[in-house]
């Protein structure tokens, strides 16, 4: 069965302005590689969806891209199931775009500025208890190549509660020994020092001079974590070996089920909290720009100082 037509792109001058706005974004507002994918992804979707619609002709110019067709879109996308979450995003996609056409005079008024953004229910992350911290932490046992990976993998993670992308980006020259501290390039190409522990510089060290220095490549890569062929770990190499870090711990069903490398940097971040570390500091050694990112381990906070209440206050 041959496939069916495939929808036409858009004119040439709607695609050179899309062009233009994640070039802006790249440019101006540094956003990182994976979030310009996002919402090159999410507005390609919307044009697309605009030059297939039965109802309302094609988006042929931008005097076109009205809050009745956005609304059409986000009802459409709604229809067909998308979280809140998605749509959200489709909407603060198709918002920023509005606003670079409206500074560049293309367009007269925004189409999305009336339009409320879903609201969205604050999930709190996945967190490891100290003692499942410690299990997961132990779990790659031996001297191979691969343990000495894993155990600097995992404890990087959670030392420095780095970001998975953060971990696999980085680079030999990355540790400064002298100072004990770890760079770490974050969203938006920041770079940020945080410590670097003792068990962490230990498992760090090992493995660089160590079991790295016996794959193939390894002299010619300037990766830090590589795979069994020299090449530079992926995040999906990266949540794989979590989980057989956490299934060699034995760690509970449940809690396996939610568990990932970001479950290592949000139990980084609460487990400093709980043992009074101040928001702030947490916020930079995060690489949070906002500290209402950081605000949702407080809550997790007062339920942990809740638990202690009911368990040791008389009346509790």
């Amino acid at each position: 069965m041959s496939p069916g037509p495939r929808s036409p792109g858009p004119p040439p001058a709607i695609a050179a302005a899309l062009e233009s706005f994640i070039d802006s974004l790249r440019v101006e507002a540094g956003l990182a590689r994976n979030t310009l994918r996002a919402y090159r992804a999410d507005l390609e979707q919307f044009l697309r969806w605009t030059q297939r619609r039965d109802a309302g002709g094609r988006l042929d110019c931008w005097s076109e891209f009205t809050a009745a067709l956005v609304v059409d879109y986000l009802a459409h996308q709604r229809a067909r199931g998308l979280a809140e979450s998605s749509l959200a995003r489709s909407l603060v996609s198709l918002r920023l775009l509005a606003q670079h056409l409206l500074r560049n005079g293309q367009l007269e008024r925004d189409p999305t500025a009336r339009l409320d953004t879903p609201r969205l229910r604050r999930c709190l992350p996945s967190i490891l208890s100290v003692t499942q911290t410690e299990s997961l932490l132990g779990a790659p046992r031996g001297d191979s190549w691969i343990a000495q990976r894993d155990r600097a993998l995992l404890e990087v993670l959670y030392a420095c509660g780095a970001r998975v992308s953060e971990a696999i980006s980085l680079r030999t020259d990355a540790l400064e020994p002298r100072l004990r501290v770890l760079r770490l390039l974050g969203k938006g190409g920041k770079t940020r020092l945080v410590p670097l522990g003792r068990a962490a510089r230990t498992a760090l060290t090992a493995w660089l001079e160590g079991g790295r220095c016996s794959l193939p490549g390894a002299a010619k890569s300037n990766s830090v974590f590589l795979t069994r062929s020299g090449r530079p770990l992926d995040r999906s190499n990266a949540w794989r070996r979590v989980r057989a870090a956490a299934l060699a711990a034995d760690l509970p069903r449940s809690v396996r089920a939610g568990l990932s490398p970001h479950s290592l940097r949000h139990s980084f971040a609460s487990h400093l909290i709980e043992g009074g570390g101040d928001l702030r500091a947490v916020q930079e050694l995060l690489g949070h720009a906002s500290i209402q990112t950081t605000e949702i381990y407080t809550h997790l906070n007062a339920e942990h100082i809740l638990g202690l209440h009911r368990l040791y206050h008389p009346r509790g």
